[in-house]
C-alpha cells in the first residue's frame, strides 16, 4: 500500500457487487432465481463504515433482489443497479451527494469497473481482480472478493481515520 494515501479523506465507498461483495459466482435455482453468497465479516465491516458516517453504495451492472436484501442487512441506503456505464453513474452519485470525486473510493474487480476507478480518488481492486483493474488501483487487497476483501478495505479506512480503537473497545467491553 502507498503510505502517502490518506484513507481518512474518504467520504463515500462504492462497492461493485459480483466479484467484490461476492466471489463472482452466480447460482440460478430451478425457478431461474439467482443466489449469491456474501461474507459475514464483510457485512460487519460495511455496517461499521456506515456507523462511522461514511456513505456506502452498492453498484452493479445487474439488478437483483439479493443485492437489495444485502444492502438492507448492511444498512446501505444507496443501491445502483443495471448500470452500464459505471463511470458516469459514479460521477452523478458524487454530484448528488455533494462529495468531490477525490474523496470517493470505488472497489472493483473486472473491466466494467475501470471507468469508475479512473475518475475516483481511491480506486481499489480486490486480490482476484483482472490485471487491467489492478493496474488502475492505488490499493489491491490481500484477500479476494467474497472472502474478506471488503472487510480488509473497511478496516484500512477506519484505522486510518482513527476509529478502530473505539470500535474495538465497543466490542470488547
Amino acid at each position: 500500500m502507498d503510505s502517502t494515501l490518506k484513507f481518512e479523506r474518504i467520504k463515500l465507498v462504492v462497492f461493485d457487487v459480483d466479484g467484490v461483495l461476492t466471489d463472482g459466482k452466480i447460482i440460478y435455482d430451478s425457478q431461474g432465481m439467482d443466489m449469491k453468497a456474501f461474507n459475514v465479516q464483510d457485512g460487519l465491516g460495511i455496517s461499521l463504515l456506515v456507523q462511522a458516517g461514511i456513505k456506502v453504495a452498492f453498484m452493479s451492472a445487474k439488478g437483483s433482489d439479493t443485492i437489495r436484501r444485502r444492502a438492507r442487512d448492511c444498512k446501505v441506503e444507496i443501491i445502483l443497479e443495471n448500470i452500464e456505464h459505471k463511470g458516469m453513474a459514479l460521477k452523478k452519485l458524487a454530484e448528488d451527494l455533494k462529495i468531490d470525486l477525490s474523496e470517493v473510493a470505488f472497489v472493483g474487480d473486472d473491466l466494467v469497473d475501470i471507468r469508475a476507478m479512473k475518475i475516483c480518488g481511491f480506486p481499489i481492486a480486490v486480490a482476484n481482480a483482472c490485471p487491467e483493474v489492478k493496474e488502475v488501483a492505488v490499493y489491491v487487497t490481500q484477500r479476494e472478493g467474497g472472502s474478506g476483501a471488503v472487510r480488509e478495505i473497511c478496516e484500512v479506512i477506519l484505522k486510518d481515520r482513527g476509529d478502530w480503537p473505539v470500535i474495538i473497545r465497543r466490542f470488547s467491553s
